[in-house]
């Protein structure tokens, strides 16, 4: 196996992780309120990247890592055909885009309410 092209599919792989952690992260934080330190600038990221119409770095690092590796892009992969139409879907608009950051927003946020309640209420009664 090319090595550009495990390299790229292991950057995808990435990629999706990171999205899945934009999103879901604030879950994670009901368990583990530490996550918050690292998930709140992903999700920051992640919102700023669709709100501003810009492409993660991990995109062109891919493309680069492809043509490293002779335009490595098999039909048959299964990185091709599952993971890259979820993070790179055809006819995405600006308009999309906007509705993207503004749901990762919204989910965070109402994963976040709880949170923000119990930690509230500690210092509340502490006072």
């Amino acid at each position: 196996m090319n090595v550009f092209r495990l390299l790229a599919d292991a950057t995808v792989v990435a990629h999706a992780a990171f999205a899945v952690f934009v999103v879901a992260g604030g879950l994670l934080v009901a368990r583990w309120r530490r996550v918050a330190w690292v998930h709140v600038p992903a999700a920051a990221w992640g919102i700023a990247i669709e709100y501003g119409g810009w492409i993660c770095p991990l995109t062109p690092l891919e493309n680069w890592l492809r043509e490293g590796g002779g335009d490595a892009a098999y039909p048959g992969d299964f990185v091709a055909y599952y993971v890259l139409p979820a993070l790179y879907p055809e006819g995405l608009t600006r308009t999309m885009q906007v509705v993207l950051g503004t749901a990762v927003l919204a989910v965070n946020v109402i994963a976040y309410w709880p949170v923000f309640r119990r930690h509230r209420h500690r210092h509340d009664v502490s006072s």
